[in-house]
């Protein structure tokens, strides 16, 4: 019987059904990867991405975004983490810094860091209860949960700060590195895959580890450079049997990093449940490697290639295992050279911080000038810049002195800013383009009225807030300027088209591009970013999956 042609309608219907069909977005993956580079600057993957031949080279076949900024001044671990995958600026994810003062904390020691309950007791008075508790809004993982408890949030990351701060308060399985090996929430019991990683830690800590081999395109870094007491710059991370300092310092930290995140994708099948199942993987060394040797070496170089591959063995065993599985990788803050070798390299201005500015020696200074006596500390701070925090045995009168005082900081030659808290609660969130923000913006960002110091000392560009190095040591972050405010965000998954955007975007951003890509739908006021929008072609809008 011979085929009757099709009425004009019906193929009118069917050719708009297979447009919509190849215009309309894939499904939600299964999993998503979220991965933080502790101390990855923009500059540091642009120096390197064309170097790069495994994970990251990968990566960048997906969405590009190569200057992303974590927009606020305290461009810290804790702050940093806390934006990621909330979406939110530290001034309402609470997480101000990596340690504030709660000068009413019911304990003799007044110091908060960002990652404890200081409500609970230790037996030893040295440690603490680790916590997402300081953490006011919740995460991705924090909102799949509650819409679906079918999904599986897990995190875990060589510091227990990476880890809560992705993975927030619902966290089914979480592990970081303490002492020699990985720990997990108090009450909790180490499941098999973390009882395995320390097993395998516990191995290769029994043995000798041996120099690595520099790769060529290292030996233009292979260059000592004296910083205090220390010489940095021709490290090869060998390392003594039992040395758990040197292995966390090391590219070792992230393979084991990697190895137990892998361990746990195969014990709880991640990726292969009725929900999407959120994996939050924070590397480590890169940060302690910058902190210890600084950021150009050759230590950089070679935890730069040991990365790369560390990400591509990492995404191969996710390939391996069938997965639907969308990638971000992006850094909780960038970082600075040590100051030695960027004087040496034509950057004179490069210098450390003038000891005066730390917060005993200032405030005994201070107390000196407006005869202030008996009121020790005058001030209370976590280094010689960020918060500062009055006595509140201060009287109005002495307590407006000192802010007069600490306000005129800004005429040292090392200070670019000074605001006082109520500068900062009268000026508006900022918006617009984060490399545009002035320094009062950048530290609005930071600002939370509840944790916050009554001043906050900005220091000026390539002053390293290091008196004297010391060993782990020379070099750091936290300034407000945008060597360590830009970072790299990378969004990948198989089959989507890549593209690059060199304009700037926000971390910030990721948590409710993410959100629409599973089709979670979040009220926008709950975020402080936007939904980028992850396809160069037509069909995969940000408002199409929350419609």
């Amino acid at each position: 019987m011979p085929l009757r042609p099709l009425p004009l309608f019906a193929l009118g219907l069917l050719i708009a059904s297979a447009a919509s069909a190849q215009n309309a977005p894939p499904p939600p993956p299964k999993l998503i990867v979220a991965i933080a580079v502790d101390q990855f600057s923009a500059d540091l993957f642009a120096e390197y991405r064309n170097r790069y031949a495994y994970g990251l080279k990968r990566l960048q076949q997906g969405a590009v975004f190569p200057a992303g900024y974590q927009g606020h001044a305290a461009t810290e671990t804790c702050p940093g983490h806390s934006t990621i995958l909330t979406g939110v600026h530290p001034a309402r994810t609470g997480i101000v810094a990596n340690n504030w003062f709660d000068l009413g904390a019911k304990r003799e020691k007044k110091l908060i860091y960002c990652a404890e309950d200081e409500t609970q007791a230790t037996a030893d008075s040295k440690d603490y209860v680790a916590s997402a508790v300081h953490l006011l809004v919740p995460t991705l993982g924090d909102r799949l949960k509650a819409a679906n408890s079918a999904t599986r949030n897990v995190a875990v990351s060589a510091k227990d700060r990476g880890a809560l701060m992705m993975g927030g308060h619902a966290i089914d399985q979480v592990y970081w590195w303490k002492s020699a090996g990985f720990a997990t929430l108090a009450g909790r019991q180490l499941g098999p895959s973390a009882v395995a990683e320390n097993a395998a830690v516990a191995a290769a800590l029994a043995t000798d580890r041996a120099a690595l081999d520099l790769p060529a395109d290292c030996a233009r870094a292979d260059r000592a450079i004296q910083a205090g007491s220390q010489t940095v710059g021709t490290g090869r991370f060998e390392r003594a049997k039992g040395d758990a300092t040197r292995f966390r310092i090391s590219p070792e930290m992230d393979a084991a990093t990697a190895d137990l995140a892998e361990k746990l994708v195969a014990e709880m099948d991640l990726g292969q449940g009725p929900a999407t199942d959120v994996l939050s993987v924070s590397f480590s060394a890169t940060d302690y490697v910058g902190h210890a040797f600084g950021t150009e070496g050759a230590e950089m170089c070679l935890q730069m290639h040991a990365l790369d591959k560390t990400i591509g063995g990492l995404l191969d065993f996710l390939d391996a295992r069938g997965i639907d599985y969308a990638v971000v990788l992006t850094a909780d803050h960038g970082g600075f050279d040590v100051p030695e070798r960027l004087a040496q390299q034509g950057l004179p201005q490069a210098a450390r911080v003038d000891p005066a500015l730390a917060p005993e020696p200032l405030g005994k200074a201070i107390a000196a000038r407006l005869k202030i006596e008996r009121i020790e500390p005058l001030l209370y701070a976590d280094g010689p810049f960020g918060d500062f925090w009055l006595n509140r045995a201060l009287k109005p009168k002495q307590r407006k002195a000192v802010l007069g005082e600490l306000k005129a900081l800004v005429t040292h030659p090392q200070v670019a800013a000074v605001f006082t808290a109520e500068e900062l609660v009268k000026a508006p969130a900022p918006a617009g383009s984060p490399e545009t923000w002035t320094l009062l913006d950048r530290a609005r960002a930071s600002f939370n009225p509840r944790r916050s110091g009554d001043v906050v000392v900005l220091l000026d560009r390539a002053i390293v807030p290091i008196p004297k190095p010391a060993p782990g040591y020379t070099a750091t972050h936290g300034s407000p300027w945008d060597y360590d405010r830009r970072v790299p965000m990378l969004f990948w998954r198989k089959g989507m088209t890549g593209f690059e955007q060199p304009s700037p975007v926000e971390t910030v951003d990721i948590a409710p591009t993410l959100a629409a890509l599973v089709g979670l739908a979040v009220p926008e006021a709950e975020f402080d970013g936007r939904c980028l929008d992850l396809d160069a072609g037509p069909g995969n809008t940000c408002g199409e999956r929350t419609r």
